[in-house]
C-alpha cells in the first residue's frame, strides 16, 4: 500500500466515527494536516494523473497524456516541469489564490519541478481575463509588494524554497517588433476573438485596447521560454493557456499539456467567485475564529467543493463523509465544523484549530445573544446619522465597503434581531432600507413589526457578524 493509501486508511475510520466529538476531530485534523506533507513519490504515474485530474476542470489533451508524460519522463530518472504564472496584482491573498497552489504541492511531492512565473511584464498590461473593462498597469514597486504580501500568505499551503522563480521581462523586454510581427502573422486574430469576455465588451462598445488582444500572445511566449511539460491556470484562463501550446508548435517544441483548476464561488452562496471586492472571500491573514466563523457561514451545499479545493481529503473520503449526511449519520453542521478546521490547521496549526471551533460552539450554542461577551455596540445616539451600510463598514468593520454592505442587504443577509421575553423576532433590512440612516430606519422597521424600542435588546446581524444597537 501507498503512503497515501496508509493515511486514507486511518482517516476513514475517523470519518466513519462520531464528528461531533472533539477527539474525533482532533486526530482526523492531526492526520489530514500531516498529509499535506507526504512524499507521494510511491504513487504510479497513473494515480498521480488520477490525483491531479481529480482536482482540475480539464486536462489537455487528457489524463491519460499525463500518466504518460510521467511515466516516459520517470524511466529517464526525471520529473514533469510544471510551470504556474502569478501576476501580483495585490497584496491581499485569500483562499481562491491557494486552490494551484495546493496542486503544485502535490506536483513537487511526486517528486516534479515546479517553476513559479512572476509575470512582472504582463502585470504592466494587465490581465484582461474576466474584466469589462480595462485593468491599470501596475508599477514596479507595486509588483514587489504585492508578490511579498503572496508570498508570505500563501507559504502554509506550499514550499516556496523547494522552486524556481523567474520573471517574464527577462525575454519579454528584448523581444524586438519585428520578432512580434513575424510571430503575430501566424496567429489569427479570430482564436484571439474566442474569449468571451473580449466579445462582451466589443459587443456592448466599451472597446479593447491592442495591449489586451497581445495578452495572451505575450503568456504563449512565456511557455515558448520555459519549455514546461505542464501549464497550471484558472478555468477562466483555457484560451491563454491553449496559445501557449500553439506558440510552442510554431518554434518546434512538444506542447504543454494544460491542467486548468476551479473558480471557487465564495461564501455569499450567490454563485460569484470569491473575490475581495465582492465581500465573499476568506483571508489568508484573518484570525483563527473568524477563518472559521466565515466558512461555518457558507451554504451547505459549498462542502463539496470546498473540501475538494482546500482539504488533501480524496474522493473517496469525500464521498464517505457526504454519503453519511444523505444516509443522516452524520449532521452537516458537524462536517462543516471538520471544513472549518481543516482552513484553520494548515493556518495556524490544529491546536488553533481546536480552539476556534470551541469558541465557535461556546458562542452560536447560546440561546440569546445576551449570553455571549464581548459582542460590538453601537451607540445609535452617535451613529444614528450614519447609513446602516456605513455602520456596517466604517463603524464595525463587518464589510470592507458599504456596496460590499449593500450586497448583503440584497440578498436578504441584514437583520434587526429583537430579544424580547418570549424569544427573538428577526427583521430583515431591505437594500433600501440599508441605504438609509440606521437612526431613523430601526426605530420605523421596530414600529411595522408591532415592537416598541422598549422590546428587548435590539441586535444588528450581517452574515454571522452580530452588534449590539444602544439608545433608540
Amino acid at each position: 500500500m501507498t503512503r497515501l493509501g496508509e493515511s486514507v486508511a486511518r482517516a476513514s475510520e475517523l470519518l466513519a466515527q462520531d464528528l461531533s466529538l472533539d477527539s474525533t476531530v482532533e486526530q482526523l485534523l492531526t492526520e489530514t494536516k500531516a498529509r499535506r506533507y507526504l512524499d507521494l513519490t510511491d504513487l504510479s504515474p497513473d494515480e498521480q494523473a488520477a490525483l491531479i485530474a481529480g482536482r482540475a476542470v480539464e486536462v489537455l489533451p487528457g489524463r491519460e497524456k499525463l500518466a504518460e508524460r510521467i511515466g516516459e519522463l520517470r524511466a529517464t530518472g526525471k520529473g514533469l516541469h510544471i510551470k504556474l504564472g502569478i501576476d501580483p496584482t495585490a497584496a491581499d491573498v485569500h483562499l481562491g489564490h491557494t486552490v494551484p497552489m495546493i496542486v503544485l504541492s502535490r506536483f513537487q511531492r511526486m517528486g516534479h519541478d515546479v517553476t513559479l512565473l512572476i509575470g512582472d511584464f504582463t502585470a504592466k498590461i494587465g490581465d484582461p481575463t474576466g474584466r469589462t473593462a480595462e485593468r491599470p498597469p501596475l508599477t514596479d514597486a507595486d509588483i514587489e509588494k504585492n508578490l511579498a504580501g503572496y508570498r508570505e500568505q500563501v507559504r502554509p499551503f506550499f514550499d516556496f524554497d523547494a522552486v524556481r522563480f523567474v520573471q517574464n521581462s527577462e525575454w519579454l523586454s528584448p523581444f524586438t517588433f519585428p520578432e512580434l510581427l513575424s510571430l503575430l502573422s501566424q496567429v489569427p486574430v479570430s482564436q484571439l476573438l474566442q474569449r468571451e469576455d473580449f466579445r462582451s465588451r466589443l459587443a456592448s462598445g466599451s472597446g479593447l485596447t491592442m495591449s489586451e488582444l497581445l495578452y495572451p500572445v505575450a503568456q504563449g511566449l512565456d511557455s515558448v521560454a520555459l519549455d514546461c511539460d505542464v501549464e497550471l491556470g484558472g478555468a477562466d484562463q483555457l484560451l491563454n493557456l491553449q496559445m501557449g501550446r500553439k506558440l510552442m508548435e510554431l518554434r518546434g517544441q512538444r506542447p504543454q499539456l494544460v491542467v486548468t483548476m476551479p473558480l471557487i464561488e465564495g461564501t455569499d452562496g450567490t454563485g460569484a467567485k470569491m473575490s475581495k471586492s465582492k465581500g465573499n472571500y476568506v483571508g489568508l491573514n484573518a484570525t483563527a475564529d473568524d477563518v472559521f466563523g466565515k466558512i461555518m457561514s457558507v451554504p451547505d451545499r459549498l462542502m463539496e467543493p470546498y473540501l475538494k479545493a482546500w482539504t488533501e481529503w480524496t474522493d473517496e473520503e469525500i464521498s464517505l463523509a457526504l454519503s453519511r449526511i444523505e444516509s443522516r449519520s452524520l449532521h452537516p453542521m458537524d462536517l462543516k465544523k471538520v471544513l472549518a478546521g481543516e482552513v484553520v490547521a494548515v493556518l495556524y496549526g490544529v491546536e488553533a484549530a481546536m480552539a476556534a471551533r470551541a469558541g465557535f460552539v461556546a458562542q452560536f450554542s447560546k440561546k440569546s445573544f445576551t449570553d455571549v461577551e464581548a459582542l460590538p455596540v453601537v451607540e445609535v445616539a452617535e451613529h444614528g446619522a450614519e447609513t446602516v451600510t456605513g455602520v456596517l463598514s466604517k463603524v464595525l468593520g463587518f464589510q470592507p465597503s458599504a456596496s460590499a454592505a449593500r450586497r448583503v442587504a440584497k440578498q436578504n443577509g441584514l437583520r434587526l434581531i429583537v430579544e424580547t421575553g418570549d424569544g427573538q423576532e428577526a427583521i430583515v433590512l431591505a437594500e433600501a432600507d440599508a441605504i438609509r440612516p440606521l437612526g431613523e430606519v430601526v426605530p420605523e422597521l421596530l414600529s411595522g413589526a408591532g415592537l416598541g424600542s422598549d422590546a428587548g435588546a435590539v441586535y444588528l446581524k450581517a452574515g454571522r457578524r452580530v452588534a449590539e444597537l444602544r439608545g433608540l
